[in-house]
């Protein structure tokens, strides 16, 4: 069970036995911390004997830079650690030492300090771990009250029976990293995550001056899953310098908005390297052909490989990525509703939305499969105009008797043709129907509660819209990739390609319904798929509703 919220872990093993090591090491580590774990190599580091320990620099080689992947790459099956591998200590190919002049400041900083570090007896013995806290202390800022902790872990678990698999063996070397005094790296950046710590860090490695990052905004994002899951660029920012600054102080970083696939990298002339992945190495390429072009100098290409998710499940990437890290937010709680003091506790209020061509009606029809009360204004909206209900003599006083078919119904098609691209007689069609359709829909949840029913879903289309919001305890928003939206209306109502645009674009867009909604959804993939997200949804709600 972890019990603290941040650790360091000072590594002291050869490097050329870590490799073998990590995974128990970690997973050792996974149980005492709870949420950052910072890492320093010292490879033979002693904590006995009578001299204090100190701290030593060591070259950044192929070797570190391998193993710096592998460490982020292990440590991503345990997803509650963010995990950030200290570089102060690696000297870039030719750099002198600098002078340490005081601690180096953490943004988390540590409550426990660990190590591999054994004693003779195997115990956790009270000299060693004293001078593992001075020489934490001696280095990084760390809470007063520091603990330490000797992991002994269980190295006949680890999964690989200590062989290094062809690939690491080849890879394993002592060659120095060629560094360079301006390298420029890009990416989006969204929530953080080990691929992108690889790449960030071994930037830092080959930077020995600027490092300059690009990060995409605006247009870059259109095509990405789940785009509107994506964290605003100034939050993506603020998460770069924490880590930046936190793994390599000494680095100058700037940070500029990417909103074309080159930005900077085709116009500054002190760029010296770019690092690229294995998807991005064609993009390096281009970088190149455009600085030609631009008579600038060619970058070196320096590539790294992606690093695999090794727990990633149906319908998420291989690789450790951003979008896997969206998709597994599907169904989750995003944020905590507020208490609304004028909403009974029961029937918990579900308020279910989405655009047309969402996949909205089959969410809903599975919620309600799963036990809750379906509450459909959509319907209920129709129903309303018929002769003799609420509205019905308001509509024709207000948009004229022309709009009614021979038998003195309300013809909703010519209806929706007046109000259709006016947004004043939307308004007026809208402040005649939402007042009346809120108060109807208080009496049907009335009638969920006499039913005893826990959960009620209110599907409406205009939910934000009409200001129902309120009526209901979370909203939970059904959101479809636009092309995938047009296409579906399309086929269901028979509308040209431009018809189907207009009706999109008329209606509030999928960013602004995912900044209000507690829960999020999606059904672009296999039916399938959406009654497991949904299931996944609901049991989710269960617990929070048992938590009440």
């Amino acid at each position: 069970m972890s019990i603290f919220r941040s650790g360091l872990l000072v590594l002291t093993s050869p490097l050329s036995a870590l490799s073998l090591r990590l995974m128990p090491i970690l997973a050792s580590a996974a149980r005492l911390v709870q949420e950052t774990l910072y890492i320093q190599l010292q490879p033979g580091l002693s904590l006995s004997g009578a001299t204090q320990p100190r701290f030593t620099y060591i070259p950044a080689t192929s070797e570190v830079h391998n193993l710096i992947s592998k460490l982020y790459t292990d440590a991503d099956i345990h997803r509650h650690l963010d995990v950030r591998i200290l570089l102060t200590n690696l000297l870039n190919q030719g750099a002198n030492p600098p002078e340490l002049e005081s601690v180096q400041n953490l943004s988390k900083p540590p409550e426990v300090v660990l190590t591999d570090y054994e004693s003779a007896d195997g115990m956790q013995s009270n000299p060693i771990k004293q001078r593992l806290e001075y020489y934490a202390t001696s280095c990084y800022s760390c809470c007063p009250k520091l603990r330490s902790v000797l992991l002994y872990p269980d190295y006949e678990l680890q999964d690989d029976n200590g062989e290094l698999s062809p690939q690491e063996e080849t890879e394993k070397t002592n060659e120095p990293l060629q560094s360079f005094s301006d390298v420029v790296v890009g990416g989006t950046f969204d929530r953080l995550h080990n691929g992108h710590k690889i790449l960030l860090s071994v930037s830092c490695l080959l930077a020995e001056n600027r490092l300059l990052i690009g990060v995409s905004d605006k247009e870059l994002l259109e095509n990405k899953l789940l785009k509107e899951l994506i964290l605003p660029f100034e939050e993506r920012v603020a998460q770069l310098t924490e880590f930046l600054v936190d793994v390599k102080p000494s680095v100058q970083f700037d940070i500029a908005p990417l909103c074309d696939p080159f930005g900077p990298s085709i116009t500054d002339a002190n760029l010296k390297c770019i690092v690229v992945s294995e998807e991005t190495f064609k993009g390096g390429l281009s970088v190149n052909r455009r600085r030609a072009e631009n008579n600038l100098s060619e970058l070196a290409l320096h590539k790294i490989s992606l690093a695999v998710d090794p727990q990633h499940a149906r319908n998420e990437e291989e690789k450790i990525s951003s979008s896997s890290l969206r998709y597994r937010l599907l169904g989750t709680l995003l944020y905590v509703p507020q208490k609304n003091p004028l909403l009974s506790s029961t029937p918990y209020i579900i308020g279910l939305t989405g655009g047309s061509g969402s996949g909205k009606s089959s969410v809903a029809q599975y919620l309600l499969r799963l036990g809750a009360f379906h509450l459909d204004m959509d319907s209920l909206g129709h129903n309303i105009y018929t002769p003799g209900g609420p509205v019905y003599e308001q509509v024709i006083e207000a948009f004229g008797p022309d709009i009614l078919k021979e038998d003195g119904t309300i013809n909703r098609k010519l209806l929706g043709a007046k109000v259709f691209g006016d947004q004043e007689q939307m308004k007026q069609l809208n402040n005649i129907m939402w007042p009346v359709m809120a108060q109807m829909a208080k009496e049907k949840i009335k009638e969920a509660a006499n039913q005893g029913k826990a959960v009620c879903v209110l599907d409406a289309a205009m939910l934000l819209e009409a200001g129902w919001s309120e009526m209901v305890h979370e909203v939970w928003t059904v959101t479809i990739p636009e092309n995938e939206a047009i296409r579906r209306i399309m086929e269901r109502d028979g509308l040209s390609s431009d018809a189907a645009k207009l009706r999109i674009q008329s209606q509030m867009p999928n960013s602004q319904r995912v900044k209000q909604s507690h829960v999020v959804l999606c059904t672009m993939w296999e039916p399938e798929i959406t009654q497991e997200m949904v299931e996944k949804a609901w049991a989710l709600l269960q617990k929070r509703i048992k938590l009440k």
